[in-house]
């Protein structure tokens, strides 16, 4: 692999691992499974995983189309990325993000905690939109509309799926790995990370300005 190809590969492995932030994930995947046997909590760990797949690949995959529908320039669409990931790094590091995925998950909870059954939460709220929220989408149509050809698409959805297997692996760790790491671990994990989504967005705005004025 060569340098600007491991280069795009670390870029969007990363941006994409901090946005579906997968160890703050996990708390709410153990809450929400905390019903059910370890065969429920292995079927919607995988359930959960594929309707994510389904939805970032899709959108992946036709956002081009749909750029080029809606006369959008890959610049206009690097800026705008640039400004929703900042707003989604300031959520994480004030831990805004983190109490809406607390409050979504106690809603659901509180819609379903009389029936018999564990409820199927791999579709909502689990996979969209704690895995496929508005960011990941985004950036997936982003980063693919800005390739030049296929081998860097290749690295891109390559990058993606590597997050989403990760993200699988937690899942079904979810238990241990919560008991070991603590809320208050997690937490500092996610402010963490939201600093280098900041750092990633304002790049994202930076490039995206420069090319729709061509600055440089």
């Amino acid at each position: 692999m060569s340098a600007e190809l491991l280069s795009l590969f670390t870029a969007t492995f990363v941006t994409f691992f901090v946005l579906i932030d997968s160890l703050g994930v996990a708390p709410m995947f153990a809450t929400l499974t905390a019903r059910g046997d370890a065969a429920y909590r292995r079927r919607m760990a995988f359930k959960s995983m594929f309707v994510a797949a389904v939805i970032i690949f899709a959108f992946a995959f036709g956002g081009a189309w749909l750029m080029d529908a809606m006369h959008i320039s890959i610049d206009a669409f690097r800026a705008a990325g640039g400004v929703l990931l900042f707003l989604i790094a300031l959520d994480m590091v004030f831990e805004k993000r983190t109490e809406r995925r607390e409050h979504r998950t106690e809603e659901h909870l509180g819609q379903h905690e009389t029936d018999p059954e564990p409820d199927d939460v791999s579709v909502f709220p689990l996979g969209i939109p704690m895995i496929a929220g508005p960011g990941s989408i985004a950036t997936a149509m982003f980063y693919m509309s800005d390739a030049d050809n296929w081998m860097e698409k290749g690295v891109i959805l390559s990058a993606i799926g590597l997050n989403l297997l990760l993200t699988l692996v937690i899942f079904l760790a979810a238990g241990p790995l919560v008991r070991m790491l603590g809320a208050s671990v997690a937490g500092a994990l996610t402010r963490i990370l939201g600093v280098v989504l900041a750092a990633l967005s304002i790049q994202l705005l930076i490039d995206g300005i420069k090319g729709a004025f061509n600055l440089g």
